[in-house]
């Protein structure tokens, strides 16, 4: 039990953070059934104004700060160091800190429903005045700002902890350009924690020092410090699961990934394009010049259709297995695709400037994370369950799993874009009878319900796998392509007890196998 607290085994912290991103996902889960259910009819029936408002902010709150965030760390955590061939992640001490920071930094965040004035109860974004003493007094909004703050603290640790293990511990042989398409997912994403989150960092206790009077903080400084965090923020949360989706949809069609030679570049591209697109979240302040962050934000369809277009590239031709995992990569594609194109929309200023502030928002953001990154996540869960624990998760529930969140997950969110069209605002927690709303409100509740009921869905599979033995062997699916597969399954302390395959392309475990056909067709040709 103190090992698996204090193991500084990249595995263990990976799985560690993984594990208290989930039970996050889970309280976080439940605030969401909450607001829906207030909002399946006209009038107050659940909560009030304000604990509405504290639900809204700390649902949002937790599954950015504490959910997916850490969640695409911990797979980066777990993975990178077998993906590229090393025995443990560098500043391994400095990885256990971070994992606690995160885990303290929630149950701070959290503690605000015990104080007399409530959580935090400005929105996850906290915009400053909203976030003054004045509108949102007591200690709960105090507790909210150093929960940030212990979190993402966590998470720009873990992410150097990531790029330093990626730049100095590649197997002999290891290219840059010989790295799997995971680990490249994972360079992107510690780039973006490092350059990007420290402005949050620096936002959170310049509003601190605000609601103690000891300086002043202009509303406009404030938003371009969080959203040079916030939008970058977004592709930390879609990156690692793009990594995720490419990598089981190469395992489940049997064939290397497609156009890895354009992924990088395009990846690199995003990286830097996401940097530079931040203020159009800005546009209805009339602060920001639209026309150079319209330019920025719309060229970002260049390489995210490119990265796209690998993906199904890959699955064309190949010898596609239907197991959970690729039908979450295939819902990932089709679902994702509505956040995509919807972000398109908001992009563009004079749509905007319609959609701000309405449910339009809330589709396209839930369409882009639900929708699009958690399914690229449970693609990856099913593809790399086995290697995690040595047993696989059944496919019966886990068919089962995909079908009832797909169906939920649309049944909540694409009535949601009909409703902001309408002018539904967001945050708030009644609408008047006259305005019609009801019938699509009623659907959007039915849809989260039925998303939680998918979820206990897979905490049952996840409890059956268990009670199976540990039969997984290193390549259980017989079609990995990058070093992870030749550890064993799960991979003890040291990742590796035989001695690595050679590294001549991003596929090692690839050109193992074919060249052993190529021997072996060789022995069956007659002299």
């Amino acid at each position: 039990m103190i090992d698996a607290l204090l193991s500084t085994d990249h595995k263990v912290v990976g799985l560690r953070t993984a594990i208290t991103a989930l039970l996050f996902f889970l309280a976080g889960g439940v605030l969401a059934l909450l607001m829906r259910s207030e909002l399946a009819e006209p009038g107050l029936q659940v909560v009030s104004h304000q604990g509405y408002d504290e639900l809204f902010t700390m649902h949002g709150s937790t599954m950015i700060f504490l959910v997916v965030i850490p969640v695409a760390l911990a797979f980066c955590v777990y993975l990178v160091p077998l993906q590229v061939g090393a025995a443990s992640i560098s500043g391994a001490r400095w990885a256990l800190v971070a994992s606690w920071l995160i885990a303290l930094g929630g149950i701070v965040m959290w503690l605000g429903f015990l104080t007399r004035e409530g959580a935090g109860s400005a929105g996850w974004y906290a915009f400053d005045p909203l976030s003054d003493t004045p509108s949102t007094p007591g200690t709960g909004m105090d507790l909210w700002i150093w929960g940030v703050v212990l979190a993402t603290t966590g998470a720009i640790v873990l992410g150097w902890c990531i790029l330093i293990t990626i730049l100095r511990r590649r197997a002999p042989g290891m290219t840059m350009l010989r790295m799997p398409v995971f680990t490249w997912t994972a360079f992107a994403t510690s780039l973006l924690v490092i350059f990007s989150f420290p402005s949050l960092v620096v936002g959170m206790a310049l509003l601190w020092l605000e609601r103690r009077g000891v300086s002043t903080l202009s509303p406009i400084t404030y938003q371009n410090l969080f959203w040079f965090y916030g939008h970058p923020a977004v592709y930390v949360m879609f990156f690692p699961f793009v990594g995720m989706a490419a990598e089981a949809a190469s395992v489940f069609s049997g064939r290397r990934f497609f156009g890895y030679r354009a992924f990088v570049p395009a990846l690199i591209g995003f990286t830097v394009l996401s940097l530079s697109a931040w203020a159009h979240h800005m546009y209805t302040t009339g602060a920001v010049p639209v026309e150079v962050f319209t330019l920025t934000s719309t060229a970002l369809i260049v390489p995210a259709g490119i990265e796209y277009f690998d993906i199904i590239a890959t699955l064309w031709r190949g010898s596609i297995r239907l197991t959970t995992s690729m039908l979450f990569v295939l819902g990932f594609l089709v679902q994702f695709l509505v956040g995509g194109l919807s972000g398109i929309f908001v992009a563009s200023p004079t749509l905007d400037f319609q959609a701000t502030d309405t449910y339009i928002v809330v589709a396209h953001f839930h369409y882009t994370l639900m929708a699009g990154s958690v399914f690229a996540l449970f693609a990856g869960v099913y593809l790399w369950w086995p290697k995690l624990t040595g047993r696989r998760l059944g496919e019966g529930l886990g068919r089962a799993h995909f079908w009832l969140m797909a169906i939920g997950t649309n049944l909540t969110f694409l009535p949601q874009f009909a409703l902001g069209y309408d002018g539904m605002a967001r945050r708030l927690p009644d609408y008047p009878a006259s305005t019609g709303w009801q019938g699509l409100n009623v659907a959007s509740t039915i849809g989260s319900f039925l998303i939680a009921v998918s979820v206990l869905v897979f905490l049952l599979a996840v409890a059956g796998s268990f009670l199976r033995r540990r039969d997984a062997a290193p390549d259980p699916w017989g079609t990995g392509c990058s070093l992870e597969w030749a550890a064993p399954s799960p991979p003890p302390r040291g990742n590796f007890t035989a001695p690595l395959p050679p590294v001549r392309s991003y596929a090692p475990l690839a050109d193992l196998r074919e060249g052993r056909a190529r021997e072996d067709e060789a022995v069956a040709v007659p002299a």
